[in-house]
């Protein structure tokens, strides 16, 4: 009995596995027949397979040219049969490669009926898949065997990780061109989803009104960057709109009776996964974090506090609170997420604390921030999700009389500005303010420090609870000035009602 006629799990004289290279690829041969045949019968079993077949699914790189050329008569309009085609292949010589006429009026008699045309496609595909399987397997035991001695196991997991993610998701489509009437559909589907949605939101909710109106909501495959000085509440700000999203996805399943179908993942880098907790609850519950962090809360408090957590054990959040996570990590876990949750927004709190991939070796800090925005770019653009990144600001910021910050504040820290398909600035006056109250010491009358106090009481009440937002760069709409809503005991931010002046 030869080798080929071995059932897969049959082992070798010695007592090993029976090696890879001695079996035969999974394929489909008779299929692939009988597909084509279906084609060249009638054009229109292509529907049947149109949404998940290309060319490179199948083995014979013969059955792969000619179905290449059936789809493409079909997609122009054309009628693609066994006399058209014959014509296509003598007019580019390649009629011999294909076997000539009488191996395509050989096809349509392999044809058992366009309905199976679907059944022969998977049968197609699924083969395919197996055959990418076993590449994977091979050079996933191979790089253990210590093939590449620079990847060592973990470098080999994440590798193993993205070309798995990769066969799940393209499922052999690898990226090209893309026609223009394709990306027109595409364009009118955002704007149909935006006209039908409430508030003209095409994107996902961030759980601000004003913030949603002038951004259209967080989009898919765009890099978004929250930035401000240290006690601006960018944490709290990011913490607001990763609630906003998870919250409306669970709505979203709630309505239509399903799972959510997306998740939002929160790269804590700084906090914990506890401390982001509690600042959460607090924020929902209304109860200082510090008192709960101090245990000065009664048993009233302390119910809302609980009866809260309940209702957002149900939040498709989570929390990653891995310290200086690599890009290559963050990268893996996401994938893993999107393949087994869904994935819809990604939070990075914040992008300083990260280390680039596993590998590299920038030459400066500069070029590390550059590579670590960039893979973030990378990141949204391969899981078609938003990624919100939080950003410190220089110390350039505290020496100007306007401390608000501007584009230019940016700079030093690489190409983050020019990869960001938006750039927001949090700001609070009220923390500048403060420090600039006066003291008696520093006028040489009474007088004068009453008028100076008054005038500062008077800046301080307009400051109060107010923060703005700057959105100085928007790719794709408007810049300009939000104003919001801060709660500085709970760390909470909120649309501000400018009607009635709260």
């Amino acid at each position: 009995m030869n080798s080929i006629g071995r059932a897969p799990n049959d082992q070798t004289a010695d007592g090993g596995l029976l090696g890879l290279s001695q079996r035969l690829p999974p394929s489909n041969a008779a299929a692939e027949q009988a597909l084509l045949g279906a084609l060249l019968a009638n054009n229109k079993a292509y529907e049947r397979v149109a949404e998940f077949l290309i060319p490179e699914h199948f083995i014979d790189p013969i059955h792969g040219r000619i179905f290449q050329a059936i789809v493409r008569r079909i997609e122009a309009g054309q009628l693609a049969d066994a006399i058209t085609l014959r014509g296509e292949f003598e007019h580019s010589g390649l009629l011999d490669e294909v076997g000539g006429t009488a191996y395509l009026a050989q096809l349509l008699t392999a044809m058992v009926g366009i309905i199976n045309a679907g059944e022969y496609g998977r049968a197609i595909h699924d083969a395919w898949i197996r055959r990418q399987l076993i590449d994977v397997g091979e050079t996933v035991v191979n790089n253990a065997f210590g093939r590449d001695p620079e990847l060592d196991g973990t470098k080999q997991i994440e590798a193993a990780e993205e070309t798995l993610f990769k066969l799940a998701t393209e499922k052999g489509q690898d990226g090209g061109f893309v026609t223009f009437e394709r990306a027109l559909t595409d364009a009118i589907s955002v704007a149909e989803k935006a006209f039908h949605r409430t508030g003209a939101v095409s994107g996902l909710t961030t759980g601000l009104r004003d913030l949603d109106k002038k951004t259209g909501g967080l989009h898919p495959s765009d890099l978004l960057i929250l930035a401000g000085r240290p006690a601006m509440g960018k944490t709290a700000l990011a913490t607001k709109i990763a609630f906003g999203a998870a919250r409306s996805l669970l709505v979203q399943g709630r309505e239509t009776g399903t799972m959510p179908r997306g998740s939002v993942a929160f790269f804590s880098l700084e906090m914990s996964a506890e401390q982001l907790a509690t600042r959460l609850l607090s924020e929902e519950s209304r109860v200082s974090g510090e008192r709960i962090r101090r245990g000065e809360i009664g048993q009233k408090e302390f119910d809302r506090f609980v009866q809260v957590s309940r209702e957002l054990q149900a939040l498709p959040l989570h929390i990653d609170d891995t310290p200086a996570i690599s890009l290559s990590a963050m990268r893996t876990r996401c994938r893993r997420l999107a393949r087994t949750k869904g994935l819809s927004l990604v939070v990075v709190d914040y992008l300083q604390l990260m280390r680039p991939a596993v590998g590299t070796k920038p030459d400066n800090r500069v070029l590390e921030i550059s590579m670590i925005t960039q893979g973030l770019k990378a990141i949204a653009k391969e899981l078609d999700v938003p990624v919100l990144a939080l950003s410190q600001l220089s110390r350039q910021v505290e020496s100007r009389e306007d401390k608000r910050p501007q584009l230019s504040d940016l700079r030093e820290s690489g190409s983050i500005e020019q990869d960001a398909d938006a750039v927001m600035f949090v700001y609070r006056d009220e923390y500048y303010l403060q420090q600039r109250m006066p003291k008696d010491t520093m006028f040489d009358s009474a007088d004068k420090f009453h008028v100076a106090m008054e005038a500062w009481q008077h800046k301080m009440e307009l400051a109060h609870n107010k923060a703005e937002l700057l959105l100085e760069k928007q790719r794709h709409g408007p810049t300009g000035k939000i104003d919001l809503f801060f709660e500085g005991e709970f760390t909470r931010f909120a649309d501000l009602d400018t009607v009635h002046g709260v």
